[in-house]
């Protein structure tokens, strides 16, 4: 291995588990601002769905394909269905326009 590279993943290393570790470290006591508190309850779906919306579009090389997944998955989402239900539809339909396209 390549001295850089080890210096720079160990950069990597140290940024990311600081990023982790210093909210633990710094806050000792339970959050009670409410505003707070939702706005941390809503951290993990916002991020999930910054991360996954993407890469819908970008998954087949129709833009078409990852549409009519996203349109499935938003009215499964729509109609209650669980997780693995909506992912599962967002997935079988998007391979079906690939193959279908």
């Amino acid at each position: 291995m390549d001295a850089k590279f080890v210096i720079y993943l160990a950069i990597m290393f140290c940024v990311t588990y600081l990023i982790r570790v210093l909210p633990l470290l710094l806050i000792k006591k339970k959050i009670e601002n409410r505003f707070i508190r939702s706005f941390l309850m809503y951290v993990p779906y916002t991020v999930l769905g910054a991360m996954t919306f993407p890469a819908i579009f970008h998954i087949a090389q129709n833009p078409l394909c990852g549409i009519v997944g996203a349109v499935t998955g938003i009215v499964l989402a729509v109609f209650g269905r669980g997780l693995c239900t909506v992912a599962a539809g967002t997935a079988a339909a998007t391979y079906i326009m690939m193959i279908v396209l």
